[in-house]
């Protein structure tokens, strides 16, 4: 897969980071890199390490506030220009279908998330904050029985830049065009989504 964002980043002098706990790094390296392992020229990586625990619903919380701490650090060094980051927490305790684990995993991944994003603020940057499909939404079904799957409703997207106004209808395709056009570079043709900033 070429011209993914991460190349693209890349290719035009910038320095990213990829950062998250054991169980979703992947989603942040290979997955995000096109099924491509090794990293792009100007890219870091932070693997932090998931608890050791039979289930993440005895350690809702997971790793989230160790992310956050190294995150926090690195964004205040200003060491990267762009930041892929996952917050394993609603998905993994989301799966155990329980509902007050999974609000503590919400709960600490809110107070993580907005550190995150102050910090980002504080240095005159813009965060993109959504989630790839549903999970946390939804723990019982009709029936009254846990429901641990995933989910196909649409999920939220925020886009912090002051002013910005989202179009309606958006997909995952079109979240790399939208960091892109954050950093005022242009998408290559191999991306088929669109910025979800209205011009």
């Amino acid at each position: 897969m070429d011209n993914t964002v991460g190349e693209v980043l890349s290719q035009n002098g910038l320095k990213q980071l990829r950062i998250a706990e054991t169980e979703k790094y992947p989603h942040v390296t290979f997955f995000m890199s096109g099924g491509r392992e090794e990293e792009f020229p100007g890219e870091d990586r932070i693997l932090i390490n998931s608890p050791d625990v039979a289930t993440y619903d005895l350690k809702p919380e997971m790793s989230a506030y160790e992310v956050k701490d190294a995150l926090v650090a690195d964004i205040n060094a200003d060491k990267h220009d762009a930041i892929i980051l996952n917050f394993a927490n609603p998905d993994m305790v989301g799966h155990s279908g329980m509902l007050e684990p999974t609000i503590k995993a919400i709960e600490a991944v809110d107070e993580c998330l907005g550190a995150v994003v102050d910090a980002i603020l504080a240095k005159g940057g813009h965060a993109i904050i959504t989630a790839d499909h549903g999970n946390a939404d939804v723990l019982i079904t009709e029936e009254g029985k846990p429901h641990t799957a995933h989910t196909t409703n649409p999920v939220p997207v925020i886009v912090t830049k002051k002013g910005a106004t989202l179009r309606e209808g958006g997909i995952l395709a079109d979240l790399s065009p939208t960091l892109l056009d954050l950093l005022g570079l242009e998408k290559p043709k191999e991306m088929t989504g669109t910025s979800l900033i209205q011009k």
